[in-house]
């Protein structure tokens, strides 16, 4: 995925095979605890939604890497935690960089481990490669939107002033288009609650947003 900073991108993926990827409430909210981990470093989150068979997020990238000190556990040793699996980019300091390309992958990978241990499975539980669309460059970075085998991909005739709004929209409509809920609030694991001030969370940025879009 190619990424610049200081703009809006829609990141999804599915599980492989369409098969599911969350099997009960824990692993949802093990998968958002994730997102707070690998992704905030980075970016901004600004929307999210995540389906028992795909996710969906919205975010504003700050950082395409970080510095990723070493840790010291209570025993005084030295914990390279940064890796996870990960090649890692050239020395900075005393650390490593970890680019949001390998910070994404990270979070997948760890999360495919869990569940292959929780499910007595083996093999990759998502496809093999998560999409990005840029919502805020126009100029040849985002494509139209169209419906794919993949999965529905936003259509709209004013990607310059709309891409970010519909993003939104679509991304909450989610579970009431699969008929999961009647409205978009009913459906715990996206940020239409946080939107609705319905719960007090700290995953989403509700000011940057309104920078981009009319809530």
């Amino acid at each position: 995925m190619i990424f610049e900073e200081g703009h809006l991108y829609h990141i999804y993926n599915q599980g492989n095979n369409r098969q599911k990827i969350f099997f009960e409430r824990e692993n949802f909210l093990f998968f958002l605890q994730k997102m707070r981990t690998y992704l905030l470093p980075h970016c901004d989150i600004l929307a999210y939604c995540l389906m028992p068979n795909h996710f969906h997020w919205m975010v504003l990238v700050n950082n395409l890497e970080i510095t990723i000190e070493p840790s010291v556990n209570t025993d005084g040793v030295t914990l390279n935690i940064a890796t996870e699996g990960f090649a890692q980019s050239e020395t900075l300091g005393n650390g490593k960089l970890r680019s949001l390309n390998q910070s994404i992958g990270i979070l997948l990978r760890s999360y495919t481990n869990a569940i292959n241990k929780q499910e007595k499975r083996s093999g990759s539980l998502f496809r093999r490669e998560t999409k990005a669309e840029c919502l805020t460059e126009i100029n040849g970075i985002t494509p139209s939107f169209y419906s794919t085998q993949a999965g529905t991909v936003i259509h709209i005739d004013r990607p310059e002033d709309q891409y970010p709004q519909v993003c939104f929209n679509y991304i909450h409509q989610n579970p009431v288009r699969s008929g999961l809920v009647t409205n978009e609030t009913d459906w715990e694991f996206s940020s239409a609650q946080d939107y609705a001030g319905m719960r007090n969370g700290t995953l989403v940025n509700k000011e940057i947003i309104k920078d981009y879009i009319v809530i």
